[in-house]
């Protein structure tokens, strides 16, 4: 059990992808980039085994934001994507309508 102040630690926003390709020399890592509205992330995700890097385009979904960078293949990482895990498969999640670029997830 954790207590409702170290959910508050996390800093999950919403951001809207707005390019999505995979990282030359990889299987498995798509780089996106992500508009919150005030900034753009680049964020790598390890999801293309499971979804085409333009499933992504468009789409709004929640990122965590206040981790270290992290460097992929070269590409720095600047925050996580979170989805569900529906039987080992990615489901990305979305806010039920569209709502502000860097709307905070509470």
């Amino acid at each position: 059990m954790i207590r409702l102040e170290d959910f508050h630690k996390l800093d999950v926003k919403i951001g809207t992808v707005i390019f999505a390709e995979k990282v030359e020399d990889s299987d498995k890592l798509i780089n996106l980039k992500i508009d919150f509205g005030h900034e753009k992330k680049q964020v790598i995700t390890a999801l293309a085994e499971y979804l085409d890097p333009k499933h992504f385009l468009g789409k709004q979904i929640p990122v965590l934001l206040n981790l270290p960078p992290r460097k992929f293949r070269g590409v720095e990482s600047q925050g996580m994507i979170i989805a569900a895990n529906v039987n080992g498969k990615p489901v990305l999640l979305h806010p039920e309508s569209k709502v502000p670029n860097g709307s905070n997830v509470i």
